[in-house]
């Protein structure tokens, strides 16, 4: 049996563990709480790889960046920043439309105070950025943590090829480790949702059901929408033929296959086509897929106010604008490491004082939703990098 579900892909075994949860919820509610160690376990190891992850992926991130003088690189760069940022923005603002709740072990986790206004927030991080890197780590101050992976990122920039490489190998490492704790989530989501089926019952489903139809729903927008916004304006013509050919030849191919390294062939097979240089689309769509992170954006913008909701605290206009932003840089950091996006959730919820146990509980809702979410992110992520590579491109050549 173990030899069968070790062949299933992740997604399935999730989905499996879902539908099992659900049943023995139900069926035998009295047995839930045996359950509740598989539960634990999963959220401690989440709480221990998570601060790692951030330190050491944004440090290798930066420390290996390959600038390019390409008046074309320069606006696909562009591109894939304002389009992150601008999902970012457009998630916050419609889980504010549409808020979502969580079903959330509050009381025995929930020792910080929300901050009540953008001053708080503002003043919380000036001192979270200068923590000691070691009291960082162990605290999982995860805005500490970014301001001393950026700066170590940026000086290592300087150092020999070596030193980069070493970084380089780190971060892999680093992925393996984290691929393994992720390959454990169909047990964790399993004693998970069987706790929490057998305590709220069909509520906690109609609370998976609402955020998902959020993430998703919110996903379509910013295809549909922002993205052929941003198309047009650079291009000054109808988007949507170019948006609806990179969401069928790539969107499609990418729901399927959940990895935008994997669907790297199909865009860059799908730009060749379109008449784009080779050597504009040899590098923009491998860099794309590492930092144009629009559908994780979405996650983390869509999860984190789910987790302000639940604890009922107000969040101001100039504050969702702060959490767009390190949701879009949450989003960049989530490259290459598979349900990366969830994992850094709790950077973002750092921001209200959200303690990290309860930012893992919001990880391990988004596993459970992942069977469609992570399907629809890749989707948006991928078919995102081939359209402003196409769209850079014609606008240079028309100018």
């Amino acid at each position: 049996m173990f030899s069968l579900l070790n062949r299933l892909s992740l997604i399935t075994q999730i989905f499996i563990a879902l539908i099992l949860g659900i049943a023995v919820a139900f069926i035998f509610p009295e047995s839930a709480k045996h359950f509740t160690i598989l539960g634990d376990l999963f959220i401690k190891a989440l709480k221990s790889v998570a601060p790692i992850l951030v330190f050491v992926l944004v440090m290798s991130a930066i420390s290996n960046y390959q600038s390019s003088s390409n008046k074309q690189i320069r606006s696909i760069l562009i591109l894939y920043i304002v389009g992150t940022v601008a999902a970012a923005v457009t998630a916050v603002l419609v889980s504010q439309v549409f808020p979502s709740t969580l079903n959330l072990q509050v009381d025995a986790y929930n020792k910080n105070t929300p901050p009540g206004d953008v001053l708080t927030v503002l003043s919380s991080l000036v001192v979270s950025f200068i923590d000691n890197p070691v009291n960082a780590l162990i605290n999982a101050n995860f805005i500490g943590i970014l301001a001393w992976a950026v700066g170590l990122g940026i000086t290592i920039r300087h150092a020999n090829e070596t030193t980069k490489q070493v970084m380089r190998d780190l971060s892999e490492a680093v992925a393996k480790i984290i691929s393994f704790v992720i390959r454990l989530a169909p047990l964790g989501i399993l004693g998970l949702v069987i706790v929490s089926v057998a305590e709220a019952g069909a509520d906690a489903l109609k609370n998976y059901a609402h955020v998902l139809a959020v993430l998703v729903g919110t996903m379509f927008f910013v295809a549909l929408v922002i993205n052929p916004i941003l198309v047009a304006i650079i291009t000054r013509r109808n988007p949507y033929p170019l948006v609806l050919t990179c969401l069928r030849e790539s969107g499609v191919t990418a729901f399927f296959t959940r990895s935008s390294a994997a669907n790297i062939p199909v865009n860059l097979n799908l730009a060749r086509k379109m008449g784009v240089d080779e050597s504009v689309y040899s590098i923009s769509i491998p860099l794309g897929a590492t930092i144009n992170m629009a559908g994780a954006a979405v996650t983390v913008s869509v999860l984190t106010m789910a987790a302000v909701h639940t604890l009922g605290i107000q969040v101001d206009l100039a504050t969702m604008l702060i959490l767009s932003v390190v949701a879009a840089v949450c989003a960049c950091g989530a490259a290459g490491v598979a349900g990366g996006s969830l994992l850094l959730i709790p950077l973002a919820c750092s921001l209200f004082g959200i303690s990290s146990d309860i930012a893992m509980q919001v990880i391990t809702v988004g596993m459970v939703i992942s069977v469609l979410q992570d399907s629809t992110e890749t989707a948006l992520n991928s078919s995102t990098d081939v359209l402003f590579t196409i769209a850079a491109d014609q606008a240079t050549k028309r100018a």
